[in-house]
């Protein structure tokens, strides 16, 4: 994979799903034939995120067909990067690509992605040319990106996609990982600083809607910040010392035009002003640390980030099987 003679790498595809029933036919019809030519050995690991719909049954008819797919049913909805967490674990191959469900990642694209990653990468992102998303969805994917950047401390946080391809290896860096809250590329960044992207074209979703609104973008990245980085208690910093600075300055003011005119500052307003500034500051000071210990506490709770309730892995199982009774 890494020079011009070498075979081809075995390639495990990684697919959150969540009520996209409509889609996982032609998507597996799509990505069967560009593994063939890409990959010596491949599988796809379909990860049912808690949908309503028929998905778990589609996934299971896919398996029952195709023995390169493979299906996990997680018990109720985590979140997209949570079920890849999981899929990313029971990934068997030497790359690991994960793409969306919508089929508005193109499969045809992966042959561009992993020529990036044979080029001394060990992370490559699909970077999305003319998105097809609502105003707010754009606004607030900005956010997450802005978040990310304070997260991974990368320049790739602004070319960050869900369409990825990277070296499985990668996931060693994370492997004890346990915490509820979970982004995959903050924690590719753990094991790796060597990061690529590529235009890749973004067709437009066939069926549904996203699942994405505008509150779960929003919470996501106050997660990642919180989760992942100390952003917050520095800026929570910064505004207690501009606070003093504030104060210390008001104090002069105060003081020198008692020395100089003998006089007060008007006493209700300005008071009120200077007290409404510092417990502003306060609080928001109290507010940022309680975050970080809500997820100290839930990290003590060791709340999983998943939990599997059905797996169609049959060859995994039979070869754990026979290694046990050797």
């Amino acid at each position: 994979m890494d020079s011009p003679g070498s075979t081809a790498p075995t390639i495990s595809v990684v697919v959150p799903v969540y009520n996209s029933a409509g889609s996982l036919r032609e998507l597996t019809r799509r990505l069967l034939p560009v593994l063939d030519m890409i990959a010596s050995g491949s599988e796809i690991i379909f990860v049912n995120d808690g949908s309503h719909d028929d998905s778990w049954a589609v996934i299971s008819d896919l398996r029952a067909v195709h023995s390169a797919v493979r299906g996990i049913d997680l018990m109720r909805n985590y979140g997209q990067h949570n079920a890849l967490l999981c899929g990313i674990r029971e990934a068997r191959h030497d790359v690991t690509a994960t793409l969306d469900d919508d089929l508005q990642h193109p499969p045809e694209m992966l042959p561009l992605l992993l020529a990036n990653l044979s080029s001394g990468c060990d992370v490559v992102y699909g970077m999305p040319i003319g998105e097809r998303h609502d105003l707010w969805r754009v606004f607030a994917s900005r956010i997450t990106k802005i978040a990310l950047q304070s997260s991974m401390g990368a320049e790739a946080a602004s070319t960050v996609s869900a369409f990825r391809v990277f070296r499985t290896q990668l996931r060693d860096a994370f492997r004890d990982y346990h915490g509820p809250f979970v982004s995959i590329d903050v924690l590719l960044t753990w094991g790796t600083t060597r990061f690529g992207s590529v235009p890749v074209r973004h067709d437009p979703r066939r069926t549904g809607a996203s699942n994405y609104t505008l509150r779960k973008l929003l919470v996501h990245a106050a997660n990642m910040v919180t989760g992942f980085s100390t952003v917050p208690l520095q800026l929570a910093t910064i505004i207690g010392f501009v606070s003093t600075l504030f104060g210390i300055l008001v104090l002069v003011y105060v003081l020198a035009r008692y020395l100089i005119e003998n006089s007060s500052p008007p006493g209700f307003p300005f008071l009120a002003s200077v007290i409404a500034i510092f417990s502003g500051a306060q609080l928001f000071a109290l507010g940022t640390m309680g975050e970080y210990l809500a997820r100290m506490h839930f990290r003590m709770m060791e709340k999983p980030a998943y939990v599997v309730r059905a797996a169609s892995l049959a060859e995994v199982h039979a070869e754990q099987d026979a290694s046990s009774q050797q």
